[in-house]
């Protein structure tokens, strides 16, 4: 489904330690690049950390890629084994089938006052906190100072018209993706909905009802087939078959003067020696880059099915500590869910956390994706699928945009109706 890294890892395993009274089953998504780094190290570190205070406790913890992770959890629910954590994409359909406890019957007043009320609010489902922010991050624009350099740009863009000059620039100094563009089926959802902020647009409106083919959508990703594919701007990829982490493993190696990336971007050009900038994301001509940012935000959900409330929800708070918080948050490039940490990070002279206050700052401004919709994670799934035919030579975006809006208003009936 949804994640705020986006990354791929086909990583996966076990982590059980000793007996106890009560086991605490979590599944959770992986969000390292190689064994080296895969979330189950720190998962494992972090149970064992707890269980040493907690004889009674064992927590077993499986960790699963980003292609996996919510299908295995749904697959487990529906089979009656439902894991009593899951940190997954989506959170909604399970709470409109009763499945989830809410926060507030887990957390403590303290942990659960640490959370932005913007993220609290995004976790709501029929006006009750079911989804646990987990992870965050926001996008910005990378671009390559060296190429931009080699192609006689000094300053990166701050309009689609400037980046798609800049882009031009770039394709005639022989860059292989001037701007790389990832609708392929990982993440399209994410690069769709950045542009479609920065146009003015976005899925839904003011009251949460799907606008996906609204006249401002419709010119944003007319402008892209025409203005940046259409002109061969984009690589040689076709948009519909690049996904996120190719395109971003291309960034590393220096193949791509610009992209939409989140903040795990930053250590993976670092170890290849990319010198590069990160932007807001620019936009269409009067439209303001302040308000076109998009976050993401993993979620944390408690099933009800193994009643073990008292002790997933002590847990739950040692998990939340700052500490931890800010130790998640740096181990892989994201950003702190909890005010206090999110404070230290600021406050914090590090250089990787100086590195992530241009996407901290962008956060309680950002735009998320409508996670408390049920049907959202049928709409997420059915953009990745389509969305990258609509900047094909032969595609037609009003076409494609009405398609999605008539599936999104279905699933959404249906949901609603269920």
């Amino acid at each position: 489904m949804v994640s705020a890294t986006g990354m791929i890892a086909v990583l996966g395993g076990c982590g059980t330690t000793g007996s106890s009274d009560v086991t605490i089953r979590l599944v959770a998504a992986d969000y390292g690049d190689s064994a080296a780094n895969s979330s189950q190290k720190y998962w494992d570190r972090l149970a064992k950390a707890y269980e040493a205070t907690h004889s009674d406790v064992e927590v077993d913890v499986t960790v699963y890629s980003w292609n996996d992770v919510d299908r295995k959890v749904k697959d487990m629910v529906a089979a009656g084994k439902a894991p009593d954590l899951a940190q997954i994409g989506s959170y909604a359909d399970y709470a409109a089938a009763g499945d989830l406890y809410e926060a507030g019957d887990l957390l403590s007043i303290p942990v659960q006052a640490d959370f932005p009320s913007q993220l609290a609010e995004a976790g709501q489902w029929n006006h009750a906190q079911y989804g646990i922010p987990f992870a965050a991050s926001t996008r910005v624009l990378f671009y390559n100072k060296t190429l931009f350099s080699e192609a006689g740009i000094t300053t990166p863009p701050t309009t689609w018209n400037e980046l798609a000059a800049d882009a031009k620039a770039l394709k005639a100094d022989g860059v292989r993706y001037p701007y790389a563009l990832p609708l392929g089926s990982e993440e399209a959802q994410a690069e769709t909905m950045q542009w479609l902020l920065s146009g003015g647009g976005g899925y839904t409106d003011d009251i949460g009802t799907y606008t996906i083919d609204s006249s401002e959508n419709v010119d944003t990703f007319t402008w892209l087939k025409d203005e940046l594919v259409g002109k061969g701007l984009t690589g040689p990829t076709a948009p519909g078959r690049l996904n996120r982490a190719t395109a971003f493993a291309d960034f590393a190696d220096g193949q791509v003067g610009m992209l939409n990336g989140h903040p795990t971007l930053i250590k993976q050009a670092e170890k290849k020696g990319v010198k590069f900038g990160a932007v807001p994301m620019p936009a269409r001509a009067g439209q303001s880059t302040t308000t076109a940012s998009m976050g993401v935000t993993d979620w944390m959900a408690a099933f009800r099915q193994n009643g073990h409330a008292d002790q997933v929800g002590d847990f739950l708070d040692y998990v939340y500590s700052e500490k931890n918080v800010l130790d998640f948050s740096r181990e892989y490039g994201l950003l702190p869910v909890t005010t206090s940490a999110s404070q230290t990070m600021t406050d914090s002279s590090r250089t990787q956390d100086k590195q992530l206050r241009p996407f901290l700052d962008q956060l309680p401004t950002s735009e998320l994706y409508p996670a408390g919709k049920t049907s959202w994670a049928a709409t997420s799934a059915d953009v990745k699928k389509q969305i990258g035919a609509a900047v094909t030579a032969t595609g037609d975006p009003s076409a494609v945009l009405t398609r999605l809006q008539a599936e999104a208003a279905a699933a959404d009936s249906r949901t609603k109706s269920d």
